[in-house]
């Protein structure tokens, strides 16, 4: 049975075969890089890459269900890369506009 299984997800269109494969299993390093920046500083988080790494993870988890053949490996990382994105874009956001109003707060109990 498992080597039915093995054997079919070999001869899938989407397998292991093909750059349908490939092509989002080496995205996800943009992902995993992604996540490995949590542990920067939000000063440190550009605007640009991280919309851009949203907005690719957005529009291509779309396209990704509607082609054929469907492809979950492809859905996945892209799935992945708009939630890290968002994830780092709110961290700036929340960093760059919020920040000082909670220093602002900080320093009038302090008083």
């Amino acid at each position: 049975m498992a080597s039915s299984k093995l054997q079919a997800f070999w001869n899938h269109p989407a397998g292991p075969k093909t750059i349908h494969f490939w092509a989002p299993t080496f995205k996800w390093g943009i992902s995993i890089a992604n996540i490995a920046d949590f542990a920067k500083p939000p000063e440190k988080i550009s605007y640009p890459q991280q919309v851009a790494v949203a907005c690719t993870g957005i529009i291509w988890s779309r396209y990704s269900m509607v082609i054929t053949p469907r492809n979950l490996n492809l859905f996945s990382v892209n799935v992945a890369m708009a939630g890290t994105g968002l994830y780092q874009l709110s961290r700036k956001i929340r960093k760059d506009y919020f920040s000082d109003e909670e220093e602002a707060a900080a320093s009038l109990e302090g008083q």
